[in-house]
């Protein structure tokens, strides 16, 4: 394929290396026709018919008409909570213009993105100056990495009646699905998302896994059996997005049960013969499936900072769109960069989405 990226002035083949022929003509397991696909009608083909309230269905219809994306089904966004699940240190060292919140709301807004995820701190520290130039979207909970030694544990740092009091047109929330904290994240996330619906905000997931018995020869906590099944948990809380890692493997739900010597969960063979294949773009398409078969959009993570970053985004942009995904939520690979490349990443990035040649499988 010819197509060339023109912020990044290559060739999408020649970005995809050896793996071009493999992921940009593959042929999914399950057919584009069981999922319900991207499109620039998404809020009135899914959202419409549900019991979001016109508030909602508005601010959902915000998000997917910003930006370079504007109406096309798609969502490109920069998530910026690392300062406190990572540290300042960590996440900004590399880069200290984005100790400064503004830079990080500027990034988003020169970026094209449908939207910027953060904190409340960053969020309030601008918003009389950017809530209106772009749709914010407030983290509400996260992980702190101070107390010692290190837990591991989303907690609350703002209430959703904040959030709509900075102008925030969404919330966004963790959930640690398998760990022994997740029962109470759960009810915590329920609420806060039925009243972030009753005050007309929409709602973002991530939905992550947890627990060191995911952790066998290789790690499962990017197996698609289990994160499609978070990601079914997610939907069930009425989240209107979800966010989840990429997949690598399959076959968690077997891995635990076998190295722990007994039964866990409850799966059936057929998902791994007639739902999935090993190849990424399936073991995606079946995370979207678990998403309502896409009626709720799917992003993928952009995952962390490395020596091939633009490499690795358009690859994992390219296998979100042909699988079926709604999009691409990245951060270290942007802001642990000089601010023109993270400009220039987020671009490559959606000239994914806005390709006509990068098809459903």
């Amino acid at each position: 394929m010819t197509t060339t990226l023109p912020f990044v002035n290559k060739t999408l083949d020649s970005w995809l290396g050896a793996e071009a022929e493999d992921l940009l003509a593959h042929q999914a397991k399950i057919s584009k026709q069981m999922l319900h696909l991207p499109g620039p009608d998404v809020v009135d083909r899914f959202f419409t018919l549900s019991d979001r309230s016109p508030q909602v269905l508005r601010s959902l219809q915000q998000l997917y008409g910003t930006g370079r994306l504007a109406n096309t089904g798609y969502l490109s966004i920069l998530p910026v909570d690392q300062g406190i699940e990572h540290s300042a240190g960590a996440s900004f060292a590399p880069n200290p213009i984005y100790f400064d919140p503004e830079n990080i709301v500027r990034l988003a807004l020169e970026s094209g993105c449908n939207a910027v995820a953060t904190t409340l701190g960053v969020l309030g520290s601008v918003s009389r100056r950017y809530a209106h130039r772009i749709p914010f979207l407030l983290k509400i909970n996260h992980n702190e990495l101070l107390t010692y030694p290190n837990q591991f544990d989303q907690i609350l740092f703002a209430s959703v009646e904040q959030a709509w009091n900075l102008g925030a047109v969404a919330v966004g929330a963790t959930i640690y699905f398998g760990s022994p904290e997740s029962g109470r994240q759960i009810q915590e996330v329920s609420r806060a998302f039925a009243r972030a619906h009753e005050l007309g905000m929409a709602t973002v997931l991530w939905c992550y896994l947890r627990n060191n018995a995911f952790k066998q020869d290789r790690d499962y906590h990017l197996a698609a059996d289990l994160t499609g099944q978070a990601n079914h948990l997610g939907v069930t809380l009425e989240a209107d997005i979800i966010k989840q890692k990429l997949p690598e493997v399959n076959g968690g739900y077997r891995a635990v049960a076998q190295a722990n010597g007994q039964s866990y969960g409850k799966t059936d063979p057929r998902v791994y013969t007639d739902l999935t294949t090993d190849h990424p773009i399936d073991l995606t398409r079946y995370q979207v499936l678990n998403c309502y078969a896409g009626r709720i959009g799917l992003i993928n993570s952009g995952g962390a900072s490395g020596k091939s970053d633009f490499a690795d985004a358009i690859r994992t942009a390219v296998i979100n769109k042909r699988a079926g995904g709604s999009g691409l939520i990245s951060g270290r690979k942007t802001f642990q960069r000089p601010f023109e490349e993270g400009v220039a990443l987020f671009h490559a990035i959606q000239d994914v989405y806005l390709s006509s040649d990068v098809t459903i499988a």
